[in-house]
């Protein structure tokens, strides 16, 4: 990911643009600290598509089904660390 200085990202927008789609993200800084990030339309596009929900995820696990002791052992709770 290359970094521009926001005077130079405005002078030369047209090749951060350009870099954005053939190379990858462009961030450009404000005060020495990233501010923005210039993505192609195809990488934003990728980004904001609906994932899912967590409940969905959960249910293609491959680990669906296995069973899982999520027991806690008691003694352990007591032990005070010096």
């Amino acid at each position: 990911m290359d970094f521009w200085q926001l005077q130079t990202a405005k002078a030369r927008l047209s090749e951060v643009i350009r870099k954005a789609s053939s190379e990858g993200p462009q961030t450009i800084t404000l005060h020495g600290a990233p501010s923005v990030v210039v993505v192609s339309a195809s990488d934003y596009d990728g980004m904001k598509k609906h994932r899912g929900s967590l409940i969905q995820f959960m249910r293609q696990s491959p680990l669906l089904g296995i069973e899982i002791d999520l027991g806690r052992d008691r003694q352990a709770a007591h032990v005070r660390k010096n």
